[in-house]
């Protein structure tokens, strides 16, 4: 190609427009127009804040950061570092008293849950019909009552108007059908379904066993080494096992780990053991019969087999995964999982449930929980945004936030 043919134009359909000539009003009032469109860099901080993906990558580099060494303690003197491995050793003092307490604690909660005993059994009672509540019992005015009083109040001639409308054989049938709902059925059952952690244990199979469970009782260990409890589900007899109690019972640690004793907090679930179940014939609800074809590889015949395969059931609760004893034992991540849920499971019983059953029963206890967890997701929130700051706070700009300006860059960076 000769010098000549690389200066040749390219041919092309577009033909060459030259500037258009404005006037000097127009111009100036478009670009005011356009500087007043131009949003601001606080604008645009807090519009990026918004995007959950910001969000993201700024969590994930506060995350990274935790637990990183600044360099400040390495960067003290020799004498100095000497003095916080003194108080590190007294922090370990600490932590040892701090488990003599929770043993204490153990104790007491041993002594008063006899103290609750004649309150839990009178709640058994009221629940499975065996006794009927005195009438001052049964008094209760709840927020929702004390509205439906004034709007009867408001409506007491239509209300009297009805009550004389309505015939003795209708009080009679109303009052017949009362008398044959005896206690509060299926109060346990209910528990278990409306509760997030339990309600996913539960299978359309079990509920007809779950109707059976009378009381769940929390029974403390005289000692606190091993410190232990023990759960106890009670069935009234019925057509699926012979048991009228089955029992789960957790081991708890409650001294810092010499290896790592600062993460000592509170005494730690470390082993759970179940119970046998005598199931009665074709009523096992944890195993599940499976039939499966198989051929013949040589004559090519087809035979079928029935096998007894595991089955998702809530009983196999009382059936958990052996413990190595061994502390240094490798547990593969589902085993790992298994016990951790369990021991959550077992926890939530002991410490929420039992307490408070009637509330899980009508709902309030589960809503109590969800706000609380709504208010620490929004306070964890407000923490990785270094402060309370947020579209409703009229002194927060994103624009002086360093943690949002540090993860609005970093997205720029991405």
């Amino acid at each position: 190609m000769s010098a000549g043919d690389a200066a040749a134009p390219v041919a092309d359909d577009t033909k060459a427009v030259g500037p258009v000539p404005e006037k000097s009003g127009e111009t100036d009032g478009v670009n005011e127009a356009k500087a007043d469109m131009t949003p601001s860099a606080s604008q645009i901080t807090a519009q990026m804040m918004q995007n959950p993906q910001v969000l993201a990558a700024l969590q994930n580099r506060i995350e990274d950061m935790v637990g990183q060494s600044s360099g400040y303690i390495e960067s003290l003197p020799p004498a100095v570092k000497r003095r916080v491995n003194a108080l590190k050793n007294l922090q370990v003092k600490s932590l040892g008293m701090e488990a003599k307490f929770f043993a204490e604690v153990h104790l007491l909660e041993r002594k008063y849950m006899e103290l609750y005993k004649p309150i839990y059994e009178r709640r058994r009672d009221i629940i499975n019909g065996a006794i009927e509540p005195t009438e001052s019992e049964c008094e209760w005015v709840s927020d929702d009552e004390d509205d439906d009083d004034d709007d009867e109040k408001k409506d007491n001639t239509n209300k009297c108007e009805t009550k004389e409308e309505s015939t003795e054989a209708e009080k009679e049938q109303t009052s017949t059908e009362d008398e044959d709902v005896k206690g509060i059925p299926d109060f346990w059952l209910t528990i278990f379904k409306s509760t997030d952690v339990l309600q996913d244990m539960v299978q359309d199979h079990d509920e007809p066993i779950l109707k059976c469970l009378k009381d769940i009782r929390v029974i403390f260990s005289a000692t606190t080494d091993p410190m232990e409890f023990t759960l106890e589900f009670v069935f009234e007899p019925n057509e699926y096992f012979e048991e009228t109690v089955l029992q789960k019972s957790y081991v708890m640690r409650n001294e810092p780990d010499e290896k790592d004793p600062f993460s000592f907090d509170a005494p730690e679930i470390i082993a759970c053991s179940g119970c046998d179940i005598t199931w009665k014939k074709g009523k096992n609800v944890t195993m599940k019969t499976v039939k499966k074809k198989q051929k013949h590889k040589g004559r090519g015949t087809v035979r079928t087999v029935v096998k007894q395969v595991a089955n998702d059931s809530f009983f196999n609760f009382f059936d958990p995964p052996d413990v190595p004893e061994e502390e240094d034992a490798d547990v593969d991540s589902d085993t790992e999982q298994l016990l951790a849920s369990d021991f959550e499971i077992g926890h939530l019983i002991r410490e929420r449930i039992v307490p408070r059953a009637v509330l899980y029963f009508t709902g309030d206890a589960q809503m109590q929980y969800d706000y609380d967890e709504e208010e620490e997701e929004d306070e964890d929130v407000d923490e990785r945004l270094g402060g309370s700051g947020s579209e409703s706070d009229d002194d927060y700009d994103p624009s002086k936030d360093p943690a949002a300006k540090d993860g609005a860059q970093e997205c720029k960076q991405q």
